[in-house]
């Protein structure tokens, strides 16, 4: 474990974007779990704004610098990024504002960890990015909320445990969305919205977002298929279920993956994600619905006229649900897997936490400490994913703040 101060930077880490609606929920994860003496600052633009987000820390934050950042001047990110060993952005949408944050960090050699979803912006990123990443030394880690943390170690678990017990690599992988109840974010439905603006009269950015591929520099093949989001189907065990709405990006990511360990998964993985629902009539019906409503929403996006009409009953950017509401929430995903010795294997991932608001709040909260403080990280740096940047350890920290994460094997032969 690495203490504070045992460097030159004058922080450990910098939350920016601290004073929005979920900046304000890692906020007070890092008060409540940063270790004793942590240096952390607070970044927006606002310092009335910081002021008011630090004295509602309590006592744990007194000591935490404040600073008034303009996301848009490259000479005030840089500057952030030089005094920072680890630098977390809840800026969204990240399309907009990410780009130069992450450049500021893998030319400073600073890490950095976020929320996005948002496929096109983490592409510019590895672009952009990457080379000068691996010449700093910076781990640039992306997607290190309910997107896409739980997909991304499910399926490394799986692929480790797999390998532990001489069983092969992976081939057909599922992510199931078992129990999920929570509010809908008004920064994802941004992200949403801001891609489909960027690629509504753009057919090749559109083909982009739909390449499974499209994140890992590797030709366009037929793996990780995930359906579209309007069709339901039963399965061998006769329960349905409908795409889920955030498995094309969370493929992307598990792909990528797979790439920066040199394909560790096996040649014949595939991967794709399904929110279950029930067996028999009713189980179709409410498939449907899923699939139904998922395809409202996306398509809702993709048009300007309905785009219109969402925008007054979707949640804003900074907006999300009450206190009460968000106390209600929960999770739990399972990974099932067939290796190619015919072993079968489920990876558990659940958390007592609305997925999108404290589930979220808690992945990037212990991410982000991990980044700073973890000396067992992996050798590695670039733009990364959150198996590749930080590893399959961030399950012990996710244990520790209620998480049920664990592996099993299926079936008679498990033994």
């Amino acid at each position: 474990m690495v203490t504070p101060h045992e460097d030159d930077r004058e922080l450990d880490l910098v939350l920016l974007g601290a004073t929005g609606f979920v900046g304000r929920l890692v906020a007070a994860h890092l008060a409540r779990s940063a270790p004793a003496g942590a240096r952390i600052a607070l970044a927006g633009r606002s310092p009335e704004r910081l002021r008011t987000v630090r004295h509602g820390l309590g006592d744990a934050a007194a000591s935490w610098e404040l600073c008034t950042t303009d996301v848009t001047s490259r000479a005030a990110l840089d500057e952030l990024a030089t005094r920072t060993r680890v630098l977390t952005s809840t800026v969204g949408p990240y399309a907009r504002h990410g780009l130069p944050v992450v450049e500021a960090c893998a030319l400073r050699g600073t890490h950095y960890a976020d929320l996005t979803g948002e496929t096109l912006f983490v592409r510019d990123s590895v672009a952009t990015a990457h080379d000068l990443a691996v010449s700093s030394g910076a781990r640039v880690v992306h997607s290190c909320g309910f997107d896409s943390v739980p997909s991304d170690l499910g399926v490394r678990l799986l692929a480790d445990r797999a390998a532990a017990d001489g069983q092969g690599t992976l081939t057909s992988t599922t992510l199931h969305v078992r129990d999920m109840r929570g509010g809908v974010s008004g920064g994802t439905v941004d992200s949403l919205r801001q891609q489909a603006i960027a690629v509504e009269h753009r057919r090749d950015l559109r083909r982009v977002v739909a390449d499974p591929e499209a994140l890992t520099g590797r030709a366009p093949s037929g793996r990780g298929r995930g359906g579209h989001p309007t069709l339901a189907r039963a399965d061998d065990g006769g329960v349905w279920s409908a795409p889920f709405v955030m498995g094309s990006y969370n493929r992307q990511i598990v792909l990528r993956t797979d790439a920066l360990l040199g394909g560790a998964y096996g040649p014949g993985f595939d991967y794709r994600e399904v929110v279950d629902t029930a067996r028999g009539p009713v189980g179709a019906g409410a498939a449907a619905v899923v699939a139904a409503v998922q395809a409202t929403l996306l398509g809702s996006m993709a048009n300007p006229l309905t785009r219109t009409v969402a925008d007054r009953v979707l949640p804003a950017p900074g907006e999300g649900p009450s206190e009460g509401a968000r106390r209600r929430g929960r999770f739990e995903v399972e990974v099932e897997t067939t290796t190619t010795t015919g072993a079968r294997y489920a990876a558990r991932v659940a958390a007592p936490y609305d997925p999108g608001y404290e589930g979220t709040a808690v992945l990037l909260g212990e991410s982000t400490l991990a980044l700073a403080y973890d000396d067992d990280l992996p050798d590695a740096a670039g733009v990364l994913t959150p198996m590749t940047g930080i590893g399959p350890g961030l399950a012990r920290r996710l244990r520790a703040h209620g998480f049920e994460v664990g592996v099993r094997r299926l079936g008679a032969e498990a033994g």
